[in-house]
């Protein structure tokens, strides 16, 4: 039965515009997810999603497009984080706008006079009533935001893992905190229209942490990334389908299965290199000499 239904469902037009979506939100997720937590942003994800959320609740609450208030929402977040946050005083800012965004969120979806559950779907996520226009605008943001970071990749990566040291060999570290952050608004304003803003973490962050568990190279990092989070996003889809559950409680199982997955990975990495070397230092010239 649930074969039948799912393989019935997977040839419907919406449900393949659905898979489409998520698809490209698994490729823009993956990408970003690594830099994320190299750059110990977590915690910003989680604020600019509340601030998408707000956006998005304003625009639905105007009778405006949903996306583009997620969007707008989502990016003078992340830039207002970003500089802030070069001040020093990020943790309670990040607190402070959290909080703010939320609060209106919860003033703007309260006063939408419309059915609640519209509302409701900017909470938990709503893949399968994606437009085709939407599915468009996810998969040119998706061009964008990839593009981006192929071209910033080695300042990026460097302003990163050192910013001190970046900003000495003249790195534009401002800049680029800037820059990364109005593209993690973007893709924040996209993973809320499809999980929700309450769950935007199992795809911005959870593929990357888990990622960077088995290996220690960026470059494959950003690949097991983007696999982790198809895996998530595509596969959740195609669970929900027969049940006719929300796809964001097979997206966020999927997406902690594979980190443990790595936790144990990397883990067993771990252990078998202090081997190696534990052997490495007994057959070393110098023990054998001492012997």
């Amino acid at each position: 039965m649930f074969l039948a239904d799912t393989q019935y469902l997977l040839s419907v037009d919406f449900v393949q515009q659905a898979l489409l979506a998520a698809a490209f939100l698994g490729l823009l997720s993956g990408v970003m997810a690594p830099l994320i937590v190299v750059r110990q942003m977590s915690f910003s994800v989680h604020a600019t999603s509340e601030l998408a959320l707000m956006g998005a609740s304003a625009a639905l609450l105007a009778g405006l497009n949903i996306g583009a208030g997620a969007v707008v929402g989502s990016i003078v977040a992340a830039v207002v984080l970003a500089v802030l946050g070069l001040r020093g005083q990020q943790d309670s800012a990040i607190g402070v706008v959290m909080s703010f965004g939320l609060g209106l969120s919860v003033l703007f979806i309260h006063l939408y006079p419309g059915n609640s559950s519209t509302a409701l779907t900017l909470l938990t996520g709503q893949i399968v009533g994606v437009s085709s226009a939407s599915v468009w605008a996810l998969g040119l943001i998706t061009a964008l935001v990839v593009s981006a970071v192929a071209l910033w990749w080695r300042p990026l990566l460097f302003a990163s893992a050192d910013p001190i040291m970046a900003a000495a060999s003249g790195v534009p570290v401002r800049l680029v905190s800037v820059g990364f952050a109005v593209l993690v608004g973007l893709a924040a304003a996209q993973s809320v229209q499809i999980v929700g803003a309450l769950l935007v973490m199992a795809l911005l962050i959870t593929p990357g942490a888990a990622a960077v568990q088995v290996t220690a190279s960026p470059l494959r990092a950003v690949v097991l990334s983007v696999v982790f989070a198809e895996i998530a996003a595509v596969g959740g889809l195609v669970l929900s389908l027969a049940p006719g559950l929300p796809v964001s409680v097979f997206v966020t199982g999927i997406s902690f299965a594979i980190y443990l997955l790595c936790r144990v990975i990397g883990w067993w990495q771990g252990r078998r290199v202090q081997r190696d070397e534990v052997r490495a230092q007994d057959y070393s010239p110098h023990h054998c000499g001492e012997e």
